[in-house]
């Protein structure tokens, strides 16, 4: 186990680089199973979530080369076998071999999958569609069976924008026989990314990034070539960071479009922010405002970047409100927030945030991977030192964090415990 210890107070200078999106990559990865030869995935992030899908591959007797940020793969021997449940365990995101393997093999078996606790996230809506394209399911205890004769293409209403099953039913539609539409689709940057892979691949996909996608199914897929979009929540995470304790801190390789909600919320409080064709720069503002918080499907404010942002909401002169709509249990890093001195009162989903608050070094618990990164932030402009433990969840979706950070005049380092 890892603990992170953090001295707060430093100003943070430079440029931090942001990596390959981590919901692009957990999907992109999967996806490769579905193509017959060799795929190659560049600007891969290096996360603890990446190398978890390796070892799924690598069970399915893939062979997988990673060389730095690009991960090249042969699935010409996949062999299709249980996933066992220490596998899925381990990431929520190992439910995409759901899809693919029931695409391409017509039968899979794998445990529930796994990930933060941040809500009940029921995967019925995958299993809906999967049944609507002519799959069964079984289940034995928590280990899920699909299989299918064939699958056949269908109109599927998702009765939430998912973007879990709205991948997933990409996945498995690709080799349905006729046309597959997945109504009230989302629209996410990622799965934009994720459709045009599947589309080097050789499929025929059309509508990605609106609410309505059409899969036509074709008979195979080949191995193809794609990089992974820069990582919007990432990049969310350090933006915020330095409109609390930059010094023209730069945020580079980023696609400003992509984080509109999150910076037009930053005007509103008030913060010094320069947008430029692939960069976001800032400096810490010393009187900010209020404002309202509430996370909603994209291209809304992000539900992911909504703990981080709280940690802004405890600076700002007034009452600010967070409030969150699509996970119930993003409140878990509210406690250590308030044992460092955040006036911060939960009812629900929502939460009252009171401000501007001086926070203090303490030990907390990262309990989820988002939560994680809002006390990072947190320590960083804490008086004293803060000790992260459950450090992994955060690891989870920030490559390189510690290196990061350091390089911008950040005190903090990973210990072994």
């Amino acid at each position: 186990m890892k603990q992170m210890i953090i001295k707060g107070g430093n100003t943070l200078s430079g440029t931090i680089s942001i990596g390959g999106a981590k919901n692009s990559a957990v999907a992109l990865i999967p996806a490769a199973v579905l193509a017959n030869g060799i795929s190659t995935i560049k600007n891969v992030p290096n996360i603890s979530d990446r190398d978890a899908l390796i070892d799924i591959l690598e069970l399915l007797n893939c062979q997988v080369t990673l060389n730095n940020d690009e991960l090249v793969i042969d699935t010409t021997n996949l062999n299709n076998k249980l996933i066992k449940e220490e596998y899925s365990n381990r990431l929520r995101a190992s439910y995409y071999f759901m899809g693919a393997l029931l695409g391409r093999e017509k039968y899979v078996e794998i445990y529930i999958p796994g990930g933060c606790n941040i809500g009940a996230r029921p995967i019925d809506i995958h299993l809906d569609g999967f049944k609507a394209l002519g799959a069964t399911i079984k289940t034995e205890g928590n280990k899920y069976i699909l299989s299918a004769d064939k699958l056949i293409g269908t109109d599927i209403y998702l009765r939430f924008q998912s973007v879990g099953a709205t991948i997933n039913l990409m996945f498995a539609s690709v080799y349905a026989e006729g046309k597959t539409t997945i109504h009230n689709a989302a629209q996410e940057v990622e799965i934009i990314n994720i459709a045009e892979f599947l589309n080097n691949m050789g499929a025929k996909i059309t509508g990605a990034g609106t609410n309505e996608i059409t899969i036509e199914g074709i008979k195979e897929l080949n191995g193809a070539t794609i990089s992974v979009v820069p990582d919007r929540l990432e990049a969310g995470t350090y933006i915020i960071l330095g409109a609390l304790a930059g010094d023209n801190l730069k945020i580079t390789n980023i696609i400003p479009e992509h984080l509109e909600a999150l910076t037009t919320k930053l005007k509103e409080i008030g913060t010094h922010i320069t947008i430029s064709k692939d960069a976001i720069t800032l400096s810490k503002t010393s009187k900010l405002k209020p404002i309202n918080i509430k996370t909603l499907v994209y291209p809304g404010f992000p539900t992911d970047i909504g703990q981080p942002m709280s940690v802004l909401l405890t600076q700002c002169d007034g009452t600010s409100l967070f409030e969150e709509t699509i996970w119930e249990n993003r409140m878990g890093h509210v406690p250590s927030l308030n044992k460092m001195g955040a006036n911060i009162t939960v009812s629900g989903m929502n939460a009252i945030i009171k401000g501007p608050t001086k926070l203090k070094g303490c030990e907390v618990v990262a309990t989820d991977l988002r939560g994680g990164a809002a006390l990072v932030i947190a320590g960083l402009i804490a008086e004293g030192e803060t000790i992260i433990t459950d450090v992994e969840h955060i690891l989870r979706g920030y490559e390189n964090i510690t290196e990061k950070l350091t390089s911008v005049g950040a005190k903090i380092e990973l210990k072994e415990i």
